[in-house]
C-alpha cells in the first residue's frame, strides 16, 4: 500500500466515524422543527368579571408561561356570578398552575373530580372557563380557528334566530315583521297575561293574589299564548319559524294538553314545556302529539340529557355550554345527539358571554346535526369590549377564520363596567313568583 492509498483509507474512515454523527444531527434538527416550540404550561388564571349591560359576564384568561399566547374560555353564571370567581381563583388555579396547556380532555377530568361532589353550575361553569381558554390557546398555537380543530366546517354559517313579545298578537307581529325585514327567517315569539308577571312583556295593573307579590298563574297564561301563536302563525305564514318558550311554568298535566294544543301551528319547537324535575313526562308528550320538543338549557348533568337524547323524546338539545362545563362536553353531547337524530340548539341568551357565543359558534358549524343557535349578534359596548366576534347577515351568523376563537378582550374597558346591584338587591338572581294562592312556581 503505498502513501496515497493509505491517506484515502483514513480518511474514509474518519469521514465513516463522522456520518452518523451528522446523521444524528440532522435527525435531531428535524425532530426539533417538528416538534417546534415545547408545550406551554399554565403560568397564570385571571378572572374578568365585567357588567356592560343587564347580565353579569365571567371570563377566563389563562397565561402561558410563553409570551403573547394565551387564551379566553367564558365562565357566565349571572344569577350566582359572585361564586364563581373564587371557584376559579381558589380552587382550580391551585390545582392547575404549571400543567401543559395540552391536555385538555385530562384537565377537565381532573377539574371534574376535583371537588368530589360534581356536576353543579358553580362548578361546572369554572370549569368552562378553564376549558374553553385552553382550546382558544390551542387554536392560537396552530394559527387554526377551532372550528378546524373540531374537524372542520360542516357548514358555511349558522342559523339564528330573534326574540321577540308581545301583550297581544298584533303587537308581537309587528315586532316579528321587523325581524323579517332584518333577514330572520325563525322569531320565538313570547308573550304575558295582563297583570301577571311573566317570563316576557308585562303590562297592566298587577293581579291580587293572596300574598303581595307578583302572580302567575298557567292556565290564563295557556290560553293567552295559543290564541296569540295562532294568530301569529295565520297573519306571518307558513314560511316562518315560529318559536315558543314556555319557561317549564306549567304542570306536566299541562305540558301534554299545551304541546297537543299546538300541534297544528307547526312550531319550529317548542322550548322547556317540562322542568328538569319533570323530564320523565316527555314520554308523553312524545306519545300524543308531534310538535316539535327542545329542551335542556338548565342542564348541568349528563343523567338529565341522556334519556331524552337516547330515547328520541326531544328534537333539540339546548344546553347552556358552560352550565355543562364548556366546549368538551357539550361537543360529546353534540356527537352523541347525532347517533339519535337530535340536533343542537345551543343556549345563547344574554347571560353567555361574547366569548361564549363564539365557542357555540364554533361548535354549531363544525356539527353536521346542528339545528340553529340563539343569540350571537353582538352589537353595542360588548361588542367594542369583545372584538371579533361573529358577523350576522340575512338570519346567519359568520365566524371570524382567526386563530382560537378569534375573540380579543379590551380589559380595561371591561373593568368600567364592574358588577352592580339591582334594584332588588339580589346581586343578579332571580326573585320570587308565586301563584294565586301563594305557592312558588318553577322558572
Amino acid at each position: 500500500m503505498n502513501r496515497r492509498e493509505y491517506f484515502q483509507m483514513a480518511m474514509a474512515g474518519a469521514l465513516g466515524a463522522a456520518l452518523p454523527a451528522r446523521r444524528l444531527e440532522a435527525e435531531q434538527q428535524v425532530a426539533r422543527a417538528v416538534r417546534g416550540l415545547p408545550v406551554p404550561t399554565i403560568k397564570d388564571i385571571q378572572v374578568i368579571a365585567t357588567q356592560p349591560l343587564g347580565a353579569r359576564l365571567i371570563v377566563v384568561k389563562i397565561l402561558t408561561d410563553q409570551d403573547g399566547l394565551y387564551g379566553y374560555g367564558c365562565a357566565t353564571f349571572t344569577q350566582r356570578a359572585d361564586l364563581v370567581v373564587p371557584a376559579v381563583e381558589k380552587y382550580l388555579k391551585p390545582l392547575l398552575l404549571g400543567k401543559p396547556t395540552d391536555r385538555i380532555e385530562d384537565t377537565w377530568q381532573a377539574c371534574y373530580n376535583s371537588s368530589y361532589w360534581r356536576s353543579g353550575p358553580v362548578l361546572n361553569n369554572a370549569i368552562s372557563g378553564i376549558d374553553q381558554a385552553l382550546w382558544d390557546i390551542k387554536g392560537r398555537q396552530a394559527n387554526m380557528p377551532v372550528y378546524e380543530l373540531l374537524g372542520g366546517k360542516a357548514r358555511e354559517a349558522a342559523l339564528t334566530y330573534a326574540t321577540v313579545g308581545g301583550m297581544d298578537a298584533s303587537e308581537a307581529i309587528d315586532k316579528a315583521r321587523q325581524m323579517m325585514e332584518q333577514g330572520f327567517r325563525c322569531i320565538k315569539i313570547m308573550t304575558g297575561v295582563p297583570g301577571m308577571a311573566a317570563y316576557g312583556p308585562r303590562n297592566g295593573p298587577q293581579i291580587k293574589g293572596l300574598h303581595p307579590g307578583p302572580v302567575f298563574d298557567s292556565e290564563p297564561y295557556m290560553r293567552h299564548a295559543r290564541g296569540m301563536l295562532e294568530e301569529c302563525r295565520k297573519q306571518l305564514g307558513d314560511e316562518i319559524g315560529l318559536i315558543h318558550d314556555v319557561h317549564e311554568r306549567v304542570s306536566p298535566h299541562q305540558a301534554v294538553q299545551f304541546a297537543k294544543e299546538l300541534e297544528p301551528l307547526n312550531l319550529f319547537y317548542l322550548e322547556d314545556v317540562l322542568s328538569p324535575e319533570d323530564i320523565d313526562y316527555f314520554r308523553q308528550v312524545r306519545q300524543q302529539c308531534a310538535t316539535s320538543l327542545a329542551m335542556g338549557e338548565l342542564f348541568s348533568n349528563p343523567h338529565e340529557w341522556q334519556p331524552l337524547i337516547a330515547e328520541r323524546l326531544i328534537d333539540y338539545i339546548r344546553c347552556h355550554l358552560s352550565q355543562v362545563g364548556g366546549l368538551t362536553p357539550a361537543r360529546k353531547i353534540a356527537i352523541l345527539a347525532e347517533q339519535f337524530g337530535v340536533k343542537t340548539a345551543w343556549h345563547g341568551p344574554p347571560d353567555v358571554s361574547p366569548v361564549g357565543h363564539t365557542a357555540q359558534l364554533h361548535l354549531d358549524l363544525a356539527s353536521w346535526n346542528f339545528g340553529i343557535q340563539e343569540g350571537g349578534v353582538i352589537k353595542g359596548v360588548e361588542a367594542e369590549i369583545f372584538t371579533g366576534c361573529a358577523a350576522y347577515k340575512d338570519g346567519f351568523l359568520w365566524a371570524s377564520d382567526a386563530p382560537g376563537w378569534g375573540i380579543e378582550v379590551n380589559e380595561q374597558l371591561a373593568a368600567k363596567y364592574p358588577f352592580r346591584d339591582g334594584p332588588d338587591h339580589l346581586n343578579g338572581g332571580w326573585g320570587e313568583i308565586r301563584r294565586y294562592d301563594g305557592s312558588i312556581i318553577k322558572q
